[in-house]
């Protein structure tokens, strides 16, 4: 399995890490952090450093309940954030994170790599078309509803089933209009409680039928937290036991604020195939 960013291979048959860079004032767990240029910088260089391959950069908060901004402000926070990494770190592969097609073109006209799109181009009828276009990696998560809405879409027939059925409708849409390279987001969190959500994960391995590139995003979720009865902050460990499960079901990228422990345990998960 390859992704091809900016005429880049990609070899994701050894998993890859995708740091997580918020620039929102919401987020749940590192909301308003980042404000300024060195902070940004600081904690890009960190992440790199420790061996994540790809930034994702979000600017528009998709927690349950998050505020909504209009594009435009997306867009005031996204476009300074990307022309800064990508003149400070000539090598950088960057996502973006955004449902919106607008942002995303604008976004990789400006020096982005890859799409990251929670609504699986449901919240804008343009995102396929567009993504065809820009001819970049796309991102496909498994959403119903919006951020503000998504807690109370989480009744479903049979939650493996009706993921692999949307899936399999998305990814013959974006095959017909020619996309190459899709990966594949579950979608933890979004529109499943806790019980969902670890019903997904213990049936992690069923999208492998799919034969796309799976990525998992569990760092210091609710899933995690409310389970054990401690704040965000306190998450790493079961954010670190969630991402070894994720790899040995498959997972391909890991979504995390942690980079450092989520390379360990793909060099890990790597010796203990051997």
């Amino acid at each position: 399995m390859n992704l091809n960013c900016n005429g880049q291979l990609i070899d994701l048959h050894t998993p890859k890490v995708m740091g997580i860079l918020n620039i929102t004032p919401d987020s749940f767990f590192d909301g308003g952090k980042y404000k300024n240029e060195n902070q940004i910088l600081s904690q890009v260089e960190k992440m790199l450093t420790e061996g994540a391959t790809f930034i994702d950069i979000g600017a528009y908060s998709s927690r349950p309940g998050a505020q909504h901004i209009l594009e435009e402000e997306e867009l005031q926070r996204i476009i300074p954030v990307v022309e800064l990494l990508i003149k400070n770190f000539s090598e950088i592969k960057i996502s973006i994170d955004t449902f919106r097609s607008n942002v995303a073109k604008e976004t990789i006209q400006a020096g982005a790599t890859m799409i990251n799109d929670i609504s699986g181009g449901s919240l804008d009828e343009k995102m396929f078309t567009t993504i065809t276009e820009l001819q970049v990696p796309y991102i496909l998560m498994h959403m119903k509803g919006t951020p503000q809405t998504m807690k109370t879409e989480n009744n479903y027939k049979n939650l493996i089933q009706d993921i692999v059925f949307y899936f399999s409708e998305k990814v013959k849409q974006l095959r017909g209009l020619g996309v190459n390279d899709i990966i594949l987001d579950p979608g933890f969190g979004f529109a499943k409680n806790t019980a969902q959500n670890f019903s997904l994960m213990n049936n992690l391995e069923v999208f492998k039928h799919l034969d796309l590139p799976l990525l998992v995003g569990v760092s210091r979720k609710s899933m995690i937290y409310k389970t054990l009865d401690i704040l965000p902050e306190e998450a790493l460990n079961g954010t670190t036991f969630l991402n070894t499960v994720s790899l040995m079901a498959g997972a391909k990228i890991l979504r995390v604020h942690d980079v450092k422990e989520a390379v360990e345990c793909v060099k890990l998960h790597q010796q203990l195939k051997k």
